[in-house]
């Protein structure tokens, strides 16, 4: 390790602020995430295998994948870019920034981004970035770099957030999380109003189609991949899956391994820009596919570091990154990691240099919480080791001739013992005798710290007796537990009665109820001779006078009929997107019952800013529309077809200020969801 790490890691451990941070995000991760796996449609084991077969699959394919994506894409509209390194992916965002006369940058949030060093090029090209992802903006506000995957502000408490929006936004000084989260909002929303240009990262590309699929809980991605003219997606070209079923797959395990959800409140799907007659999308997308290393990692020991979906349960899992932090992962110059962490460790020697961040892999206790909890079941331990041992360039673990020469002798000797039992045996006796020393210092003996071993960890104290002599105990003390016998198995003959299915399961309409209300959303059933009524109802308890909606003719139901009726009793309706307007009235193409999902598809009549820009979503669903999950919703045609569409579940949410879940970010505060009853 170096003295540069070193001085980080002593900085970070000393900071008591810092600390707190850190433990309390990592418990609360973890338990969330733990609880959240239990509602897989598999059991996790089973679902990150076959999440590691298809992105193994697709490494291994990567060329044959990336011309089937880039032909798809570019058929249905999308301006394809291909970056070799850093240095031309900056340059291609600046000429398109320039060729746009664009000054004013909307930013969500993108890892790779990070990786190229992109706000530091377009700031120096003169354009003004503003990152709108609430943890994003508040380190941009800090100059600082982002400390984890996920929670960009996991170092920070709230009084830090609080005098920062003091210093930079005049605000006055609150400890409130919500007032906080309030403030954000109302400076970001001139932002995402007037910016020229959208700037994205892509958590998957979905090669059969040339579909872009970003994931996010504020809504800050759906608002620049919307609202400026121009957007730009910038993606790492391992981010490719190859079907619409296997971007499902990400989708269940991404958000439950990252933030303990069945799936993120917002998941845009986007396939090219806005056609002739949609009310709102950028009229042109620049997709920049990003190398910078990947294709060298291809081939290499390190290759299955390209399978990470970037969730950072590694980061949470890991007692390392727990007592360290984000900032802590340096280089040799002291610049701080784009990629913390376990994946980090891996991926930063991979793609930007062995030589300048090798020793990351150091900051490891190889214990392999790690591979436990990744959903890609990426070995990470054998690949910081790999990276140990020399990282890509090398075929094999070192040999003893190419490692010092005390090191490699006690190597051959422990390997001359352990595989004679008679002789580990009696070493085991030996070192058995010597355990006695813990109690005088609580460690046994500390090696020399040009070892790399003896600068932070002392060597294991060797239990006073072997497990050979320990396991006969073990046996003896279970000796009167007793044993459960299994259930003798029940006959099943013809005169049982038969079950109808209808009563073994839940209806889809409850099941979406109770899943959208568990997430802060409203449901109410009703006729569809009803609807206008109760629409009224509800705009005037909220003294709404205004309604930006879908037109008639994609309501379900009889639209004009229930426009008709809300003009009658004073609403105006507009197709238009106004920030004025505080409630916004859509249809649906579906709604998924596993996790009270609405699926809406932007185009002609159905402007996605009415889900978006106003504080209230209403929405309006046939009973007939509900789909039992995911992977039945994603392949309706519509979703192929579009130019863009929409998972929304429940109001837009953030826990980006000391997790604390705060409710309505950049997308609507609320979402009441009308279902017609099917009356046949």
């Amino acid at each position: 390790m170096t003295d540069t790490f070193h001085k980080a890691i002593r900085i970070a451990q000393a900071n008591p602020t810092l600390q707190a941070a850190l433990d309390a995000n990592m418990e609360r991760r973890l338990a969330v995430r733990e609880q959240a796996m239990t509602s897989l449609p598999e059991d996790f084991e089973t679902m990150r295998q076959r999440l590691h077969e298809v992105k193994t699959r697709t490494i291994a394919r990567l060329d044959e994948y990336l011309e089937q994506f880039v032909a798809r894409a570019q058929a249905n509209g999308m301006i394809v870019h291909h970056a070799a390194d850093a240095t031309q992916a900056t340059r291609i965002v600046i000429d398109i920034c320039q060729q746009n006369n664009a000054r004013l940058v909307a930013k969500s949030k993108s890892m790779v981004s990070e990786e190229i060093e992109l706000n530091h090029a377009l700031e120096s090209a003169g354009l003004r970035v503003v990152e709108t992802d609430l943890g994003e903006y508040i380190v941009q506000l800090r100059h600082e770099k982002p400390a984890h995957i996920i929670s960009p502000a996991v170092h920070l408490r709230r009084d830090d957030v609080g005098r920062l929006f003091q210093e930079k936004l005049g605000t006055p000084y609150t400890e409130d999380i919500p007032t906080l989260v309030a403030i954000a909002r109302e400076k970001l929303r001139q932002v995402f109003l007037e910016a020229d240009m959208g700037i994205s990262g892509v958590n998957a590309g979905v090669a059969e189609t040339g579909t872009l699929c970003i994931v996010t809980n504020e809504g800050n991605a759906r608002m620049v991949t919307t609202l400026p003219r121009v957007h730009i997606a910038v993606m790492g070209i391992e981010r490719l899956v190859p079907t619409l079923a296997d971007l499902a797959l990400v989708l269940h395990l991404l958000p439950r391994s990252a933030t303990g959800q069945k799936i993120s409140v917002y998941n845009t799907l986007i396939n090219g820009p806005r056609r002739p007659g949609d009310p709102d999308g950028p009229q042109r997308r620049h997709l920049i596919l990003v190398d910078n290393g990947r294709s060298a990692l291809r081939g290499t020991p390190l290759e299955e570091a390209l399978l990470c979906i970037r969730c950072g349960a590694c980061l949470n899992a890991c007692p390392v990154y727990r007592e360290m932090g984000g900032h802590a992962y340096v280089s040799q110059r002291g610049e701080i990691s784009p990629y913390p962490g376990p994946i980090g460790s891996i991926l930063a020697p991979g793609l930007l240099g062995q030589s300048e961040f090798g020793h990351l892999a150091r900051a490891s206790s190889l214990c392999g919480a790690c591979k436990e909890v990744c959903p890609a079941g990426i070995d990470l331990p054998k690949l910081l080791l790999r990276v140990r041992a020399g990282g890509k360039k090398i075929e094999t673990q070192r040999t003893p001739e190419k490692v010092p020469f005390f090191l490699a002798a006690g190597l051959r000797l422990f390997t001359w013992i352990a595989t004679r039992p008679g002789w580990f045996h009696m070493a085991q006796k030996l070192a058995g005798l010597t355990s006695s020393l813990a109690s005088l210092g609580g460690s046994w003996l500390r090696l020399p710290a040009f070892s790399g071993w003896g600068y932070s960890k002392d060597f294991p104290c060797p239990a006073d007796r072997p497990f050979r002599e320990l396991w006969p105990a073990v046996l003896d003390s279970q000796a009167g537990i007793p044993t459960r016998e299994p259930p003798a198995p029940r006959e099943i003959t013809g005169d049982q009665p038969v079950i109808p299915v209808s009563t073994l399961t839940e209806s889809l309409v409850e099941r979406f109820e109770a899943e959208l209300t568990a997430l802060g959303g409203d449901f109410s059933m009703c006729a569809e001779g009803e609807l206008a009524r109760r629409l009224v109802e509800f705009l005037r308890k909220r003294k709404i006078e205004a309604l930006q909606a879908w037109e008639a003719a994609y309501l379900p139901g009889d639209g004009h009929k229930l426009l008709d009726a809300l003009k009658e009793a004073g609403i105006r309706i507009t197709h238009q997107a106004d920030p004025s307007i505080k409630a916004g009235l859509t249809g649906a193409l579906a709604g998924i019952a596993a996790s009270g999902t609405l699926l809406l598809p932007g185009g002609a009549g159905r402007p996605l800013a009415a889900s978006l820009l106003p504080e209230i979503h209403l929405a309006v669903v046939h009973s007939d529309q509900m789909l039992p999950n995911l992977e039945q919703a994603l392949a309706l045609m519509e979703v192929r077809e579009s130019a863009a569409l929409a998972l929304v579940t429940g109001p837009s949410r953030t826990a980006d200020i000391e997790m604390a879940l705060t409710i309505g970010v950049h997308g609507p505060k609320e979402i009441q969801v009308f279902c017609i009853e099917n009356q046949g």
